[in-house]
């Protein structure tokens, strides 16, 4: 029998009681038996639907009995707590970034569903927006003492340094495009730019951090223009720097979710951008699969619920559990 062959009880927060859900008749991959998971959810572009997908994954998986925290990191803007119904709460992230308080489980908000919490995001991103990098390591570190199998972080748009860093520490990394070609650039700016500052941090040679800052700049005088170039200069000045930077180069892998897709060609652009990496980056990516657009996401959107709950039958989570299947299988092949 299916995990999801029977009907659930789930509160629902427009309606204030409990709604029947007769759940999908399918067989969904067994989640894997890890101690603890952080997922981030990021991309380079504001709009792409990150919250939105955050959200809703964290509602499934909550539905298999996993303790799951979402966390507000979109530091100019949070509004991930909007997506789940809940109110604004009175101690936010700020209150763990300056030490007010210390254990990050008295941040849990709880949600109108079962196992799932929340830690909104910081009320005063202007002071934070660039985070010194032992916050930021204070700040992971908290993390992981939250009590929870699955922590999933809503990140911001863009490729700032803290963008960036968190994205990086996460177990499972998932990057959110939708079919626009600025969308899809971006991406690309946000895969180069993580995947070139993992190089950096990683990399303790301190010739070889200067090649990988040249290979940042488009414009580099050594012609540098791809992580593959990169990698054949410094296997060329140093042959055992060259076979360790492949081996990072190797581990860093992400998974791709292709949002508000109108067409079967718009869900294509997943398995391009896919190629694409592989030949470019020289790094493994596992496209997850698509969410097609449809009235009812945005219908739930402006209810403050998440369409999974609102629309439990819409094409759109039908592709929301087959997205989260292959992003179970990928976490189990790490």
């Amino acid at each position: 029998m299916g995990l999801f062959k029977r009907e659930l009880i789930v509160p629902s927060p427009s309606i204030g009681s409990s709604a029947t859900l007769n759940l999908p008749n399918r067989n969904l991959t067994a989640v894997p038996s890890t101690s603890k998971a952080i997922w981030a959810i990021g991309g380079g572009k504001g709009g792409v639907g990150k919250t939105l997908l955050t959200s809703n994954l964290a509602v499934f998986l909550s539905w298999l009995n996993k303790k799951v925290v979402v966390i507000d990191m979109d530091l100019g803007g949070a509004n991930l707590h909007t997506s789940l119904g809940v109110s604004n709460p009175t101690q936010t992230l700020s209150d763990l970034l300056y030490k007010r308080v210390d254990d990050p489980n008295l941040l849990l908000q709880p949600t109108s569903f079962k196992n799932l919490s929340l830690i909104s995001g910081a009320h005063d991103p202007t002071s934070i927006a660039n985070m010194p990098h032992v916050q930021k390591t204070r700040l992971s570190r908290k993390f992981r003492e939250i009590d929870a199998d699955f922590i999933l972080l809503d990140l911001g748009a863009g490729t700032t340094h803290n963008t960036l860093d968190f994205f990086l520490l996460a177990d499972q990394k998932i990057i959110v495009v939708t079919p626009e070609p600025t969308s899809v650039e971006n991406a690309y700016r946000f895969i180069k730019a993580a995947f070139y500052r993992m190089l950096r941090s990683v990399t303790p040679t301190p010739y070889v951090r200067q090649l990988i800052e040249q290979a940042m700049d488009e414009k580099n005088t050594r012609g540098i223009s791809s992580p593959r170039q990169l990698l054949n200069e410094v296997a060329r000045l140093s042959p055992s720097d060259g076979e360790e930077l492949k081996n990072k180069m190797d581990s860093f892998t992400f998974s791709l979710i292709v949002n508000q897709v109108r067409a079967k060609t718009e869900g294509d652009i997943g398995k391009s951008i896919q190629i694409v990496c592989e030949r470019y980056f020289g790094m493994n990516v596992d496209y997850a699969g698509f969410i097609p657009y449809d009235n009812s996401v945005w219908q739930s959107i402006r209810k403050r619920v998440p369409f999974l709950i609102d629309a439990p039958n819409s094409t759109a989570v039908t592709h929301l559990e087959d997205v989260l299947r292959n992003i179970l299988k990928s976490q189990v092949k790490k």
